[in-house]
């Protein structure tokens, strides 16, 4: 697994933005380019902005209890596995936009450190580690 807070895993992370174009056609799934920018600007918003409700108690139990590990572990996703609604982009999305914001947030993460993150409340999952967060963030 690349470490999101290594400089130059960083900067491989964006050489692979930069290298998207909005004609780039999908690998997998049923997002176009900018809506899976976006797709993958929502784990970022969780952690920077209030913009995502935080789940109930319950909801958060469960979460934590049946989720949690397959997002931090350094296991890749499968192909068409489920996610949350917050994740699913369906209306459309300016590629620009969605491009450089994922930068931003890339380059900010990086910046801010592993030991800013570990041992830092995550709002779905509770404390998680710095490699916990790195694995959940480079996924």
């Amino acid at each position: 697994m690349k470490n999101i807070f290594d400089e130059k895993d960083t900067q491989e992370f964006i050489h692979r933005i930069s290298r998207l174009t909005p004609e780039t056609q999908p690998l997998w799934g049923k997002m176009n380019v900018a809506q899976m920018l976006a797709h993958c600007c929502v784990i970022y918003e969780m952690v920077y902005t209030d913009k995502h409700p935080k789940p109930n108690a319950i909801k958060k139990f469960l979460l934590k209890t049946f989720v949690k590990r397959g997002v931090t572990n350094e296991v890749p996703y499968k192909k068409n596995s489920p996610t949350s609604a917050q994740f699913i982009i369906t209306n459309e999305r300016d590629f620009a936009v969605e491009k450089q914001r994922l930068v931003d947030y890339l380059k900010q993460t990086q910046q801010l450190g592993a030991a800013y993150f570990d041992n830092k409340e995550y709002v779905s999952f509770g404390k998680l580690s710095k490699n916990e967060w790195n694995n959940m963030f480079a996924k």
